[in-house]
C-alpha cells in the first residue's frame, strides 16, 4: 500500500481559496440533498482531553475521508498546540487509504471557504467594506474567502490583541489587489459602515451591538461552537434571514441561535440546490452560521489530493 503524506504547506499550495470554495459548494449541495453520509462526531474522552472522529462519504463525488482532531487543554504548557488533527483520505471503491494530510490548515481553509461561499450567495453584489472580529487563523481565512467573491476595498479589524490585529493588517497589505486595512477606531461605527461582518472569536457574549447593523449587511459567524458561546447579538439574528451549514449540528451546538431562540430559514446547500431562496433584496440582513461538518473535510481533502497528485506534492510512502 502506497500513501501520500501532505504537510500544511502542501495543503495550502494544493487548495487555493477559489478551489476550496468550489469544493464547499459540492459538499453542501450533497449534504442538503441527502447524498452524503455524515455520522455524528465520535468523541473519545481521556483524562487530558478529547479526541474527535469525523467521517464522511459524499455519494455523488465519491469523496471518502475521516478527520481525527484532538483538543488537549494542557498542551500549551508543553509547547504544543491545543488543537491538532489529521485527515485520512480513502478510495471510495476499495476503502484503501490514499493520503494523510495535516488537518489544521485544511480545517482553516474549508471553514473560510464556507464563509466565502455564503458571502457569494448572500452578500450584496456591491459589498466592498468588511469588518472582521478576530485576527486569528480563522479570521484571516474568512477575510481571504470574502475577498475572493466580493470586491472588498476596505477592511476594519477588531481584536483584543493589538499585536494580532497589527500582524494581520500587515499581511493583508501584501495580498494581491490588497484592500485598505486598519484597526477599527470605533466598533459601533465600524458595524454601521460594514457591508460584510465576519466573527471568528471565542467570545461567550456578543462582540457587537446588533442595533448598529445597517440594512443590507451580511454577517458570518464561525467562532461560537458550543451552546454557551455567543458572538452575534440576538437582536440582529431575529431581524435576519438565517442560513446554516447543517440544521442538526447548529441546533445542538450554536449558542448564537440557541440563545436567540431563532428559527433557521435555510441550509446553504438548499440555496445551492434551488430549494430555498438566497438574498431577497438589497435591504435584507442575512446571517450565516457554521459549526462545521465532516462533509466539508471530505470534499476539501479530495480536492487537495487531486491537486497534489498533479503537482507532485508531498511524500509517497510504501507501507507494504
Amino acid at each position: 500500500m502506497r500513501i501520500r503524506v501532505l504537510s500544511a504547506a502542501d495543503v495550502r499550495t494544493a487548495l487555493p481559496m477559489p478551489i476550496a470554495i468550489e469544493a464547499m459548494k459540492s459538499a453542501f449541495s450533497q449534504f442538503s440533498s441527502g447524498d452524503a453520509t455524515v455520522p455524528l462526531r465520535g468523541r473519545l474522552h481521556t483524562d487530558k482531553g478529547v479526541t474527535l472522529l469525523m467521517p464522511a462519504f459524499l455519494m455523488r463525488s465519491r469523496d471518502l475521508a475521516v478527520k481525527v482532531v484532538s483538543v488537549f487543554g494542557d498542551n500549551p504548557s508543553l509547547g504544543l498546540p491545543t488543537v491538532a488533527g489529521l485527515v485520512l483520505v480513502l478510495d471510495a471503491e476499495t476503502g484503501i487509504p490514499q493520503a494523510v494530510m495535516e488537518g489544521d490548515s485544511l480545517t482553516a481553509l474549508r471553514t473560510g471557504a464556507a464563509g466565502g461561499l455564503a458571502a457569494d450567495l448572500l452578500a450584496r453584489k456591491d459589498a466592498s467594506t468588511a469588518l472582521l472580529f478576530g485576527a486569528g487563523v480563522q479570521g484571516r481565512s474568512q477575510l481571504a474567502a470574502a475577498c475572493a467573491v466580493r470586491p472588498i476595498r476596505r477592511v476594519m479589524v477588531v481584536d483584543p490583541s493589538p499585536k494580532a490585529a497589527a500582524r494581520l493588517i500587515e499581511e493583508i497589505h501584501t495580498w494581491p489587489d490588497a484592500p485598505q486595512a486598519r484597526v477599527a477606531a470605533s466598533s459601533a461605527e465600524a458595524v454601521r459602515q460594514a457591508d460584510l461582518i465576519m466573527a471568528a472569536t471565542t467570545a461567550t457574549t456578543p462582540v457587537f451591538d446588533g442595533k448598529n447593523v445597517s440594512p443590507g449587511t451580511h454577517i458570518t459567524g464561525v467562532g461560537s461552537f458550543t451552546p454557551e458561546m455567543q458572538e452575534i447579538d440576538a437582536s440582529v439574528i431575529r431581524r435576519a434571514y438565517v442560513v446554516v451549514d447543517g440544521r442538526e449540528g447548529v441546533k445542538a451546538e450554536a449558542g448564537d441561535l440557541i440563545k436567540a431562540g431563532a428559527s433557521i430559514d435555510a441550509e446553504l446547500g438548499e440555496i445551492i440546490n434551488g430549494d430555498k431562496p438566497g438574498r431577497r433584496d438589497d435591504e435584507q440582513i442575512t446571517f450565516f452560521k457554521s459549526v462545521g461538518m465532516a462533509a466539508q473535510d471530505a470534499a476539501a481533502a479530495a480536492a487537495v489530493l487531486t491537486a497534489a497528485e498533479v503537482q507532485g506534492l508531498g511524500t509517497v510512502i510504501d507501507l507494504s
